[in-house]
């Protein structure tokens, strides 16, 4: 078993890889992580007029996208890493976009928001990284209103064998070699122990359970190496 990395760790590392973080990113998924995303952003099941939350939110993929769903609402970016929010504060001057963006420095395991505040969030590449899970998906419940919705897009480890083998083969060989190229690679070479250490899509759901949220499911993606968990309040 891997030892986890603390969370002063966790911050460094993104704020370090925050530069290239998008282009690993398109690396990481062949492309195809925006298409996540968007699916991500559905099942959050965002409003005209809503309150919405996109929680390590990183460069702000998933915030821009949920602020084009949400008519004359309010959408918050939360990460941790400012190196990150400096990247999607930038990305946001490219952008038309239908809702209001705040972008917040915090800790997704002790946000400044009052119960039930909510509507709907999302959280990308973010629960694989928190120093505790269960106490991540209770901080989550305790924002969102009754009803609202959570989803939350990563990688994970496959079921399959041969999907495993070779999900590792290419982060080896493809994914920290161009980090290497690009003088990240002990940045990026974090990526599969925190794939061993990451609970399965059944496990996801009842941590969620356990956190208070009434219900559960989890859909895998591109033959289990990628998974969205969606939580009901």
């Amino acid at each position: 078993m891997t030892s986890s990395p603390n969370s002063q760790d966790i911050q460094t590392l993104f704020n370090d890889i925050a530069p290239i973080y998008d282009q690993m990113n398109d690396w990481l998924s062949f492309g195809i992580h925006r298409v996540w995303k968007l699916m991500a952003v559905k099942w959050s099941n965002p409003q005209p007029f809503d309150t919405a939350l996109d929680l390590c939110c990183g460069t702000g993929d998933l915030t821009f996208l949920m602020a084009k769903q949400i008519f004359q609402g309010k959408v918050i970016g939360v990460d941790f890493s400012s190196e990150l929010l400096a990247e999607a504060e930038k990305k946001q001057q490219n952008k038309s976009l239908n809702s209001e963006i705040q972008w917040l420095e915090t800790d997704v395991l002790n946000l400044p928001f009052e119960d039930n505040s909510f509507d709907c969030a999302t959280m990308g590449y973010g629960l694989r990284n928190v120093t505790d899970i269960p106490a991540c998906l209770l901080e989550i419940q305790r924002v969102l209103k009754p009803q609202a919705k959570v989803a939350i897009l990563d990688f994970h480890k496959p079921s399959e064998d041969w999907v495993a083998n070779s999900q590792k083969w290419y982060l080896d060989n493809v994914v920290v070699k161009i980090a290497d190229f690009l003088g990240t690679s002990s940045e990026y070479a974090y990526i599969y122990p925190s794939l061993e250490r990451f609970p399965n899509g059944e496990s996801q759901i009842q941590l969620g359970l356990n956190a208070g949220f009434s219900q559960g499911i989890h859909y895998p993606l591109f033959g289990g190496i990628m998974g969205i968990l969606v939580l009901t309040k």
